[in-house]
């Protein structure tokens, strides 16, 4: 099969940094699904692996964390889909990626895709969906339909992962969401998302939201650059608030949270997929109830650029957007 892959990790420019490669096609497990992908999407993690990780020794490593296809074989164990299914799903970090033409994947992490978006539509949502609802509703612990008389921060809020949580918090939840953007279009982009209000997260975030007329928020979810951040997080926070983070960080010192006993959680979506946990298939659950408001006309898709067919070179395009900070929504690519 056609894969994207790379031996080394390498700067995006570097030639070698993704290669079009040829694999053999996967078998699927006793739980696996066997998927013809169609489209995927990249992500900020994609980036980070293909940075870091080096592969084995004359191993080729393939990325991608989000894809849609069509069911091709099935496990001896799948119990809720069939050859011919069209799916969606994130897939797991410990596994080969999705930047091939076949992917196995375990189907309780997996469910029917969005019947009123296309392939690349519906491979923009997978992953940061997952983030979204479990910080949303896991780690913050909101009840669906509550949230009433509370507020939430989103820092990077035109992000993938910004991007649906606007949107989840607005359709499931009460709360008063407030996002933050430094860009006439990224500020136009989370309002027409359904955030309240958006401040700037290029001045200090405790004077953006004073001048707001917002005041300290009950929770922040930090989804980029934390540590810039942390201090006024901290400072815009009510005491007893929740902060909810997922990107990485050098170092994350807690001490300064005693004060004002503020909470602390981590969210990591892969956590459910790496573990085999016994609720893993709570992420199969939520991407089934997020493709049914997509059809009920309630989410709409984040996909905001896409870069044609599935080969390294438009990879590395996309690799160089997000590693600029610039990207807004999703990148998507769809066939090979």
């Amino acid at each position: 099969m056609k894969a994207i892959g790379y031996y080394q990790p390498l700067p995006i420019d570097n030639a070698e940094s993704l290669q079009d490669i040829e694999l053999p096609a996967p078998v699927a497990g006793p739980r696996d699904l066997l998927v013809r992908v169609k489209a995927v999407s990249v992500n900020p993690v994609d980036t980070k692996v293909r940075k870091n990780a080096a592969p084995e020794a004359g191993q080729a490593k393939v990325l991608g964390w989000d894809a849609v296809g069509i069911v091709e074989a099935i496990g001896s164990g799948v119990e809720n889909f069939k050859v011919g299914d069209r799916v969606y799903y994130a897939g797991s970090i410990i596994r080969p990626g999705a930047n091939s033409e076949l992917h196995a994947v375990d189907e309780r992490i997996a469910a029917i895709a969005p019947k009123s978006l296309d392939d690349a539509q519906a491979a923009a949502l997978p992953l940061t969906t997952i983030t979204a609802y479990e910080l949303l509703f896991d780690r913050l612990q909101v009840p669906k339909g509550g949230g009433e008389g509370q507020t939430l921060l989103i820092t990077g809020g035109a992000g993938g992962v910004g991007s649906i949580l606007i949107q989840l918090a607005r359709q499931l939840t009460q709360l008063r969401v407030i996002a933050t953007a430094s860009r006439p279009e990224t500020r136009e982009w989370c309002l027409a998302l359904g955030a309240h209000a958006v401040i700037d997260h290029s001045k200090p975030l405790a004077a953006e939201l004073k001048a707001a007329g917002i005041g300290e928020v009950d929770m922040v979810a930090s989804l980029t650059q934390t540590e810039q951040h942390y201090a006024q997080i901290i400072e815009s926070l009510k005491p007893q608030g929740q902060l909810a983070v997922i990107d990485d960080m050098k170092v994350l010192d807690a001490m300064p949270l005693k004060t004002k006993c503020i909470s602390l959680h981590w969210e990591m979506m892969f956590a459910r997929s790496r573990f085999t946990t016994p609720d893993i298939a709570e992420q199969g659950a939520l991407l089934a109830e997020v493709a049914a408001l997509v059809d009920a006309g309630r989410i709409r898709t984040t996909a905001n650029a896409s870069f044609g067919t599935i080969n390294a070179a438009n990879l590395k395009k996309a690799h160089a957007l997000i590693e600029s900070g610039k990207a807004q929504g999703k990148v998507v690519l769809a066939g090979f």
